[in-house]
């Protein structure tokens, strides 16, 4: 071989390294750019799932609350007289079974549990109470206030002991 040959070569096996070397360099870059890429990826995708987990929960807990209410508005209108301890039950029964109202709910609770309710006051109790104690409640004034007003405006014995007779009768 000549020495131009030889050169010829050797500068062409340069070139070549050369190429190979900006070759290996750039399929590096590549390869980091790559992996950056799936990290980013994984990442993002791990963010995805639990932005759509969060709106799921928060679905969920919106629709129980609007089921609350709904439930809530019928105990309300049914005149209901312990709100806690029916909307505790009340929700029980809903989640039991899922095909049930909040009107079905209201009205089995009314049915079963009566003394949940306003209107269940038996007329027993209510006539119990004393005369003095029905007009207090009905804002009428009745016999007793009149005795006693009679009795302070005259000022007479006589008035004052019909007032206490009266008195005597409703306390």
């Amino acid at each position: 071989m000549s020495q131009i040959d030889a050169e010829t070569n050797d500068s062409e096996e340069r070139q070549q390294r050369s190429e190979r070397l900006v070759d290996v360099s750039e399929a590096i870059r590549y390869r980091k750019r790559a992996q950056s890429a799936e990290q980013k990826q994984t990442l993002l995708e791990q963010e995805l799932a639990e932005s759509r987990a969060e709106a799921e929960r928060l679905n969920k807990n919106l629709s129980q609350m609007t089921i609350e209410r709904q439930l809530i508005d019928k105990l309300v209108s049914a005149g209901v007289r312990d709100m806690e301890a029916a909307v505790i039950i009340g929700r029980a029964r809903l989640g039991d079974d899922k095909k049930a109202t909040a009107a079905d709910v209201v009205e089995q609770l009314r049915k079963e549990k009566s003394y949940l309710f306003s209107d269940s006051i038996s007329s027993a109790a209510v006539s119990a109470k004393t005369s003095g104690v029905k007009d207090r409640l009905s804002g009428t004034t009745g016999a007793l206030e009149r005795a006693a007003k009679k009795a302070v405006n005259t000022g007479s014995r006589a008035d004052l002991q019909e007032y206490l007779r009266a008195r005597r009768n409703f306390v």
